[in-house]
């Protein structure tokens, strides 16, 4: 039985790097941790040599100039919190900065490109008064709505992704510290299919499906159906896990290197203005598709057969199995509505921002927290 469980362990772990081999020799996004926008003057013509500079308190200062299209792109070392500065006496005479605030502000970067958005309006550009009215500001209301937005659209990331893991969790008792590496498969199988010549919007799903029958259904086959079999005890369980991340996470970085990826559509989309915050428009698909997948998950695990099946084993599986449910089968749908979800949280965190070799293992201890905040065990 031992040495039938190494060869299913073998099995799949020869699936991933077969599947992540298609990728060798495939160039490398020269994209990395950026700040970047586009300055437009009221009327819609470029503006250009508006100089920018981005420092932090590790001492880290760089600069950038925009061209003549108005772009600018300021490379920094890792994400963190920059304080970013916009040399007001550069603007063009007639153009001035519609907020005197954002002379000077201070953006969390989490890493990849932050789009920095600089509304601009008609009036005397250059002066000393727009940096001195912006000396001792305090935050500002729409600053506040700016960060609750952003928070809401990162939350609803992490709840995709903490919610498979809180299934999985409910129907095995598993702690799996493999499940953010499922998010970083769902970005780089997109990423595979997306460079390989199809559009990120046929990509996309085509990754999910990949990923919850793969890395789902498959790997709840090959390693922890087995694993139930031989009475294997939770920690031990979790120990596994925790080498499944290490192998998972360093095979994407030998085929994909370590740097940042991008995809090929939709990798520099210009920011919109709806009401008084900014975001992207590929930024609200993304959120309103997860909203849609959250809600079609919340009916089906409260109104579907194997839905209530899976409520039955969350609560007592030794019961649910002696009134006739079969576990195994409802513990594989999990596992593979489990994979499906986090690959759809890592193409709406690789689109968003960028995909990168351990994504994953950055937001795992937050989705650790969700799940503790919303209810060990429960949707």
């Amino acid at each position: 039985m031992q040495r039938r469980t190494l060869s299913r362990i073998g099995m799949l772990l020869i699936a991933v790097v077969a599947l992540f081999g298609l990728t060798t020799g495939a160039p490398a996004s020269a994209a990395g941790d950026a700040v970047v926008g586009t300055l437009t003057a009221p009327d819609g013509s470029p503006v250009a040599g508006v100089a920018i500079t981005v420092s932090n308190e590790a001492g880290f200062s760089g600069s950038g100039t925009s061209d003549a299209q108005g772009n600018f792109r300021v490379e920094i070392p890792e994400g963190g919190t920059y304080t970013i500065t916009i040399d007001t006496t550069t603007l063009p005479a007639g153009v001035s900065l519609a907020k005197p605030e954002d002379a000077t502000r201070e953006l969390l970067i989490l890493g990849g490109e932050k789009k920095l958005l600089v509304p601009l309006a008609a009036g005397d550009g250059g002066g000393e008064g727009a940096a001195a009215e912006s000396e001792g500001g305090g935050v500002t209301g729409q600053q506040v709505v700016q960060l609750l937005a952003d928070g809401i659209m990162l939350g609803i990331l992490i709840a995709l992704g903490a919610i498979g893991l809180n299934l999985v969790f409910g129907t095995t008792g598993l702690t799996n510290f493999a499940h953010g590496e499922l998010i970083t498969l769902g970005a780089f199988v997109a990423l595979l299919f997306n460079t390989a010549g199809l559009h990120i919007i046929i990509a996309a799903p085509l990754s999910v499906i990949v990923c919850a029958v793969v890395f789902g259904w498959g790997q709840n086959k090959i390693l922890w159906k087995p694993l139930r079999k031989r009475r294997t005890g939770l920690i031990a369980a979790m120990i596994v896990s925790i080498g499944l991340a290490i192998v998972l996470r360093y095979t994407v970085s030998l085929f994909f290197g370590s740097g940042p990826r991008t995809y090929e559509q939709y990798a520099g989309q210009e920011g919109i203005n709806i009401g008084p915050f900014a975001t992207t428009p590929k930024q609200l698909v993304l959120a309103a598709v997860a909203v849609v997948i959250l809600a079609a998950t919340l009916l089906w695990v409260q109104r579907s057969r194997i839905g209530k099946a899976t409520r039955a084993v969350s609560d007592n599986p030794a019961l649910a199995s002696a009134t006739g449910i079969d576990v195994e089968r409802v513990i594989a749908v999990v596992w593979t509505v489990a994979a499906g979800l986090a690959a759809y949280a890592g193409i709406y965190l690789g689109m968003t921002q960028n995909s990168i070799w351990n994504m994953g293992q950055r937001i795992l201890l937050v989705l650790f927290a969700a799940v503790i905040l919303g209810g060990l065990g429960t949707v």
